[in-house]
């Protein structure tokens, strides 16, 4: 069910909702310049001779112990998982815009510690700081996404939102090359400096857009909210349409629990469901092993010995915007969730395989870091392009409106976990001060990617161009995830009509809570 004629309106005409999705997009930004910029840091000498310590057994002269690397990257990464776990709670009094602000000032006010300080005690105080940023700016600005842009382009505006994490990350790395050579602290305070330039574009840009019509809505703001849409959507869009949507799938939620909270992503089966789907389906980032890659990257490529270190980060990184542009004009075309995530996996895992074995045969020659260099383009590609975006969308989309800030966050710091846990444990395997593995290291995320692609077979819903109302009928009918596709919904109407009559309170597990409100449809009239 396409509701306002979605498919016949394209991109010129939902200019505005686009412009607001590029604005809060932007966020994703700084969480890439961080890393991109971090992971070159590990490898620069001014940083080392302030942060590290000699060690002549490495290419350099320098060496980070593993403890410092852990707390440097994963810190960070902790601060995100905390920030996300809290998302209900601040989204629900203060919203997805004054989020977004309060994330900004904690980016800018970190920065500057990390600038300012020699002690590494300090450091990690910055880290923690921006990592607690970087997660209300991840979260809210992805809920913000999800809940302002019709189904078609749902897609669209969180390839953009990846998109802007690898074009970071592509950036931090080129400053870092271009600055490893200078032989003062300047070498790595310039990269930082370059932080606080997209914050401060989103700190005021956010001024010019509205806040989250589906937020407003359901704090039963509907006035607010329907003003929001005026705004986000073209002027032959029916707005009360969908505003009346909005209080349908609202009105449907609470009859199955009029509560609203943490423990309510537990309480009902289908809520239990949801929840369960949105957080494995984030953390198949984090079962890819890229946090390792992306963290580590230029670290990785120093210590193994693969050629230039800073270059092999740039090129890696540069591949990675390219896949993700050419995903962009893909999602909205292709855009199956299912199918690109399992592809994605699948090589991403044999990937890691090949250069684990390949570095095993013939660890350090020129060819070995050729191969490796080579593989590492070849699983971003599949990464970026298949894995990173539709994780990021599924996990926004397949949660419920009532409960959409706690489930999304929750999934969000549970991802964040899994990263933390790949950025806290690889300088055990990778650093020549402890296990020494290098490229080795592969051999632990290869069964890792094939596991997490087994489970998207098995348990992910493909809702690809569905609006979140269809989404919620969907899931209220309980249908079998491989049946999400070929299902057309009837309308949630069903559900107010019925809400007139005395519900009964069934909760058997064959049976559905709310009346059925979706049909099969024959195969060729499925809804794709």
């Amino acid at each position: 069910m396409a509701t306002n004629n979605q498919q016949e309106l394209g991109l010129k005409a939902h200019r505005k909702g686009l412009f607001a999705m590029s604005l809060a997009s932007l966020a994703s930004f700084q969480y890439g310049v961080d890393f991109g910029i971090i992971g070159g840091l590990q490898a620069m000498i001014p940083f080392l001779q302030v942060f590290g310590v000699k060690d002549p057994s490495t290419a350099i002269g320098y060496n980070i112990p593993h403890d410092r690397q852990q707390l440097i990257a994963s810190l960070m990464i902790l601060g995100a998982f905390v920030a996300s776990m809290a998302a209900g709670f601040t989204s629900r009094y203060v919203g997805r815009k004054m989020s977004l602000w309060i994330a900004c000032f904690g980016v800018f006010v970190s920065t500057v510690i990390m600038q300012a300080t020699t002690s590494i005690g300090a450091l990690y105080a910055g880290r923690l700081i921006i990592g607690l940023a970087n997660g209300m700016l991840m979260t809210h600005a992805q809920l913000y996404i999800q809940e302002i842009l019709p189904g078609k382009y749902r897609g669209l505006g969180i390839s953009a939102f990846s998109w802007w994490v690898t074009v970071g990350s592509f950036v931090g790395t080129i400053v870092d090359n271009y600055t490893a050579s200078i032989p003062s602290r300047n070498a790595y305070i310039v990269p930082l400096g370059i932080v606080h330039v997209v914050p401060g574009i989103l700190f005021i840009g956010l001024f010019f857009i509205p806040e989250s019509p589906r937020w407003l809505a359901s704090l039963g703001k509907m006035d607010e909210a329907e003003k929001s849409l005026l705004w986000l959507r073209p002027k032959t869009w029916s707005v009360s349409e969908e505003l009346a949507e909005m209080e349908t799938a609202l009105a449907a939620e609470a009859l199955i629990q009029s509560s609203v909270g943490f423990l309510d992503l537990f309480k009902n089966p289908i809520d239990r469901r949801r929840t369960v789907v949105s957080v494995l389906v984030l953390t198949t980032q984090a079962a890819s092993g890229a946090m390792f890659i992306i963290s580590y990257g230029t670290y990785f490529f120093q210590m193994a010995n693969v050629g230039d270190a800073f270059q092999n980060s740039v090129i890696l990184n540069a591949v990675g915007v390219f896949a993700l542009l050419l995903n962009s004009f893909l999602v909205t075309r292709i855009g199956y969730r299912r199918v690109m995530m399992m592809n994605g996996l699948g090589l991403c895992g044999l990937s890691q395989l090949i250069i684990a074995i390949v570095y095993t045969v013939q660890p350090g020659t020129a060819t070995t870091g050729k191969v490796v260099v080579g593989i590492s383009v070849i699983y971003i590609v599949a990464y970026n392009g298949m894995i990173s975006s539709y994780a990021w969308v599924s996990g926004g989309e397949l949660s419920s409106q009532r409960l959409r800030s706690y489930t999304f966050g929750m999934a969000t710091a549970i991802g964040f976990f899994g990263a933390w846990l790949t950025t806290f444990t690889a300088p055990y395997f990778i650093n020549p001060d402890s296990l020494n593995w290098g490229p080795r290291y592969g051999y632990i995320w290869a069964p890792s990617c094939w596991i997490a692609m087994t489970w998207v077979y098995f348990y992910l819903p493909e809702v690809k161009d569905r609006s979140l109302e269809e989404i919620d009928e969907m899931f209220e009918a309980r249908l079998p995830a491989r049946k999400f596709r070929g299902y057309r919904c009837t309308g949630t109407h069903t559900v107010l009509e019925k809400s007139h009559e005395k519900p009964e309170a069934s909760h058997d597990e064959g049976k559905a809570t709310v009346p059925a409100i979706t049909e099969k449809v024959d195969q060729d009239h499925a809804v794709e």
